[in-house]
Order: C-alpha cells, then sequence, then structure tokens
C-alpha cells in the first residue's frame, strides 16, 4: 500500500513539472529577449547610388568607421561594392544580388539605394548614409527608434541657415531659384523647408525641376532673369553635375548656395554643410557596433551631424563679381 501511494505521488509530481516546463515555454519562451547575431567575419555590401564626391567620401568614410571598431579589409571583413550609376533597374538588380549572395549587411548610399534594399529584404541590417529623412522615405517606423532592419545617418543639413547666408553673401535678394529633382524625396523634403524659412523672410522661391543630368542647363536658363541667386540641396543627379550647372550660373553672375561643401569645391559659391566623409565614419561605426552584437537597427536611433561649418568659394567668387563681406571669411574654410 506504502509502494502504491508513492508510485502515485511520484507520478502526480512528474506531471506537475511537465505542465510547469510546457507553461514555461509557452509564456516565459515568447518573453525571452533575442540577443543580437555576432560576426567574427563578415562579407558586406554596398550600394552607391551615383558616383560624386559626397557619395564618394560617405562610401570611404563608412570603411574607414568599421576599420576603426576593428573590421579590416583583406581580414576580417570582405565588400562587394557596388554603383547603380542613378539607374532604377541597376538597383534592382543589384539588391537582388545581396540577398542571393546572403551579405551579412547592406550599406546603402542616398535615399533611392536605401529604398530599393529595404524593399528587397527585411532580415539582413541595413544601414544608410547620405538619406534626409528615413521616416519621410517610409524606411522606418520612427527616426528615434526604427523598428526595422533598417538605420543609419542622415544629411539633413540645416537649410534655413544655409538660406540667411545666401541673404547675408548676396544682400538684397528678393527671389531665390531653386534646381532639384522631381523624383528625389530628400529633395523635395528641402525645398519645403526652403519655401517655408523664405517666406518667413518674404523671399519668394521660383523652382525648376529635372529628372536626369540633360535638363539641368535648360532648366538653369529658365531661372535666368527671374532670381537673384539659386539655392541647390543635397540633390544627387545637380551633384553629379555642378559644372554643366555652373556653366549658366556663372555666365548670369548668379551665387549658388548648395546643400555641401563638394557641390562648392564643383564650382558652388557657398555653403554651410554637411561633411560626408564624417557621416560615413558613423555609419561605418553602427555597423560596426551590428555585426559585433552590440546593437540591432531596429533599436538605433538616426543619426546627424550637429556643428556645420561655413564654406566659400572666393575663386567662383571673384569670377562672378560677387563681394563678400569680409566677416563671413572669419572661420569659414575658403576655396580659393
Amino acid at each position: 500500500m506504502a509502494t502504491w501511494k508513492n508510485s502515485k505521488l511520484k507520478m502526480a509530481a512528474l506531471g506537475l513539472a511537465v505542465a510547469m516546463a510546457i507553461g514555461a515555454i509557452g509564456c516565459g519562451g515568447g518573453a525571452k529577449k533575442e540577443e543580437p547575431k555576432k560576426w567574427t567575419k563578415a562579407n558586406v555590401g554596398i550600394v552607391q547610388l551615383v558616383e560624386h564626391a559626397a557619395l564618394d567620401a560617405a562610401n570611404k568614410g563608412f570603411v574607414e568607421g568599421l576599420a576603426r571598431k576593428g573590421y579590416k579589409e583583406g581580414e576580417n571583413i570582405t565588400y562587394d561594392r557596388q554603383n547603380a550609376q542613378a539607374d532604377q533597374s541597376n538597383l534592382q538588380n543589384i539588391a537582388n544580388r545581396f540577398v542571393n549572395n546572403k551579405v551579412d549587411l547592406i550599406c546603402a548610399i542616398a535615399t533611392p539605394a536605401a529604398q530599393t534594399v529595404a524593399n528587397a529584404t527585411s532580415t539582413i541590417p541595413i544601414v544608410g548614409t547620405a538619406i534626409t529623412d528615413y521616416e519621410a522615405a517610409k524606411l522606418v517606423k520612427s527616426n528615434t527608434k526604427p523598428g526595422t532592419n533598417v538605420t543609419g545617418t542622415t544629411d539633413m543639413n540645416p537649410v534655413a541657415a544655409q538660406l540667411d547666408l545666401l541673404l547675408k553673401i548676396k544682400p538684397g535678394i528678393k527671389t531665390v531659384g531653386t534646381i532639384y529633382t522631381s523624383s528625389e524625396v530628400n529633395s523635395q523634403i528641402q525645398i519645403n523647408i526652403l519655401k517655408k524659412a523664405a517666406a518667413e523672410k518674404n523671399v519668394k522661391v521660383v523652382e525648376a525641376t529635372v529628372s536626369s543630368v540633360n535638363d539641368i542647363q535648360q532648366a538653369a536658363r529658365s531661372l535666368v532673369g527671374k532670381c537673384e541667386g539659386l539655392y541647390i540641396p543635397t540633390d544627387n543627379i545637380l551633384a553629379s553635375a555642378m559644372p554643366t550647372l555652373v556653366m549658366i550660373t556663372d555666365e548670369a553672375k548668379l551665387p549658388v548656395l548648395c546643400g555641401e561643401e563638394n557641390m562648392v569645391a564643383a564650382g558652388g559659391t557657398a555653403t554651410l554643410g554637411v561633411n560626408y566623409y564624417e557621416l560615413g565614419l558613423v555609419t561605418g561605426e553602427m555597423a560596426a557596433d551590428i555585426l559585433a552584437g552590440k546593437a540591432k537597427p531596429q533599436e538605433m536611433a538616426i543619426q546627424s551631424q550637429k556643428k556645420f561649418t561655413p564654406v566659400i568659394n572666393k575663386k567662383v567668387a571673384d569670377k562672378i563679381g560677387l563681394k563678400i563681406a569680409d566677416d563671413l571669411y572669419k572661420g569659414a574654410t575658403v576655396i580659393r
């Protein structure tokens, strides 16, 4: 009798243990936080929208940022570098290539590149750079907490402060012209900010849009005589063809305030702009943290540049007969 009771008690205890184990799997298991994956060696795909100085600088900075955190090419990281040459079909092919090759992480340089790779994969970590607004481009749920496989750095430039600089460089401007690519979300965002800032200063904005490099000269000519200066955002088509634009603006003696410093070096007049190498550097460091298992893109806030330095192309100013006040050169990077 005692043996039977002991056996019964043992069976009951076993059943209770099994039930508790099942309950733990059903309740506790689902709530357990998944640890980030770690890569000691990594295969990284880099897709750049188009070749121009700003995006090239971001690309270099990205690789250097990873190297500074221990991921060095030829040792423990391999890069598949691709340039889409501003062609959407090329972007799609590159995105498919990265997914099919099962790269460990993707770096997307410029908004259209990020949008294409984000549409191609929701599992491979993506870090972007040279992207103006991740939320507006529908790459993340929030710029402070992405909630997707995408994170990175923004090249949102201080548009209102840049307009102020243009008005100081050439006092008395009543109308500002602008040219941008109609299909680039990042450019549309900047122009909307420009319009708001200009309205607050009683300055009129006249627009011209392009869809390719071939439209730039016609767009520039359409603004000659209608404005006293131009504002060009960090637009990839315009940035890749600044010499084409300034052929017209130099002849018309129009100052060109650009979204970033490489555009100024390529013939623009001035900027209070973004340093793309530094942005790329931060992006690379973010990528390194993901690969090291220290962070997940879903939880990494979008990073941005905090300080901006004036850049003035004195050579261009002299060429178009623009007299810039001496105090504006103080603290500025001057191209002579």
